[in-house]
């Protein structure tokens, strides 16, 4: 059995662990990823390949180092095609939005977080966590098949959905967020598929539904000639069946015709709010692990940049004060909410309505509302409705209007929620207080929605 000793180690190398790789070895300490992936793979994942705030990204990996993964910078808008009401709706994405080739990209932030002086060990699959009277020391894991034990100050979990570290430790005696079930999770799966002639809307991201509210399809063009296809669903749904909605739209689309399919993948991402609290005495978790991924897009990539920066940071704090207890790292959740942890949050009331909302209801719900305001919506959590724009909506919806009640009302409780993250404590002391108060509101989102408690 061999024994690493590092200041900080981080499991899985994706967005979130490079991004806090590269911000904690650029101040000088000593930084190991584990990644059980092989070097050649290491990067590989699926993904929508949508990157949305390309021009914001944090700086500890150059965004020169990621350009040219940047495939399509063309995309503008989303499609959202509504076959039951044979409507398409164009609606404007806010901010600079690029489609990407994920493995390009994963192989970019590796590149950049070796240049900031990060070692990665690969064919690393972690299996347990090390910890001393609450305090997580470091993991142990196998390397190639050999064990492998890794102590270090900070650990930082960047394993992704559903992560295992979280499963072995013991965060009973933190603010560490254990409310986590598979059914706040979602499964996602998706094909590249290249096509002869460039597609008519290479400029946009295209979405439609389900048969069933459970999941959407994609299509975002990489290039004209390449898309990625691919369709998200909760866990709780059967994969197959819908996986099937998939295949039986590419085989009707036209543009598709003759087209090849290459690099078929799978993965879980989270559609739920983001963790309470992300911390533990020596342990942060970050990205997919914390639930930083918008929960109505599926987009993760920015927030999981921004949470492996701001968790690099507040490492490199404790470091100096060698204080890594829990309220010592406490300021990383604190800037993960006031960033878009409460946007998250917000937006994911719009997720528990669609769960007691017929697909036919929420789609005239959709075709009732002007792209700018579903726009606002999907990407900040809420948007302004006048009392012309009610009124159009009302007359839209005709049929319907039980469905839009229910939409206002629910929009009331999102913004009560957007206010509450505006409070989100500044201790871990207070935290117990303000999920009572926090919970308060959702108990009013079931109660108007009809849905199952979520939480």
């Amino acid at each position: 059995m061999s024994t690493r000793e590092v200041d900080v180690a981080i499991v899985g190398a994706g967005t979130a662990g490079c991004y806090a790789g590269a911000t904690i070895a650029e101040a000088g300490y000593d930084v190991l990823v584990l990644e059980r992936k092989t070097e050649e793979e290491a990067g590989h994942i699926a993904c929508g390949d949508a990157l949305k705030g390309a021009d914001e990204f944090p700086g500890a990996i150059p965004k020169s180092t990621l350009e040219p993964a940047m495939t399509n910078t063309e995309v503008d808008h989303g499609r959202f095609e509504l076959p039951e009401h044979d409507t398409v709706l164009e609606i404007p994405v806010p901010g600079e939005l690029a489609v990407i080739d994920r493995f390009e990209y994963g192989k970019a932030i590796i590149r950049g977080a070796k240049e900031a002086g990060v070692e990665f060990s690969y064919d690393t699959v972690v299996q347990d966590v090390r910890q001393d009277e609450g305090r997580i020391t470091g993991v142990r894991a196998k390397r190639k098949g050999d064990p492998l034990t890794v102590e270090a100050e900070i650990t930082i979990d960047g394993a992704g959905a559903l992560s295992i570290l979280q499963d072995k430790a013991d965060l009973s005696a933190a603010t560490f967020d254990t409310n986590v079930t598979y059914s706040q999770f979602c499964s996602a799966y998706r094909e590249v598929v290249h096509v002869e002639e460039e597609v008519e809307w290479k400029d946009a991201l295209v979405f439609k539904p389900t048969q069933r509210a459970a999941g959407y399809l994609w299509y975002f063009p990489r290039t004209g000639t390449e898309i990625n296809a691919g369709l998200g669903f909760q866990m709780n749904e059967q994969p197959m069946k819908l996986v099937e909605d998939l295949k039986r739209d590419l085989a009707t689309r036209p543009e598709f015709e003759g087209a090849t399919v290459e690099d078929k993948l799978g993965a879980a991402l989270p559609t739920r709010r983001p963790y309470d609290s992300a911390v533990a005495p020596g342990f942060m978790a970050v990205g997919d692990s914390a639930g930083h991924v918008n929960p109505t897009t599926g987009g993760g990539i920015a927030g999981a940049a921004y949470a492996g920066e701001y968790a690099g940071e507040q490492a490199i704090g404790a470091l100096e004060s060698g204080d890594v207890s829990e309220a010592a790292l406490w300021d990383y959740n604190e800037r993960v909410m006031d960033h878009y942890g409460g946007r998250y949050a917000a937006l994911d009331v719009y997720n528990v309505m669609a769960t007691a909302v017929d697909v036919s209801e929420l789609t005239s719900l959709l075709v009732s509302l002007p792209g700018e305001n579903l726009a606002e919506a999907l990407y900040s959590g809420s948007t302004d409705f006048g009392l012309k724009l009610k009124l159009q909506a009302a007359i839209g919806s005709f049929g319907h209007w039980g469905t839009i009640l229910d939409f206002y009302k629910t929009k009331r409780h999102a913004d009560e929620l957007l206010e509450q993250y505006e409070r989100y404590p500044d201790r871990p002391s207070a935290l117990a207080g303000w999920q009572r108060e926090r919970d308060a509101i959702m108990d009013r989102v079931y109660e108007t929605t009809g849905a199952e408690a979520k939480y």
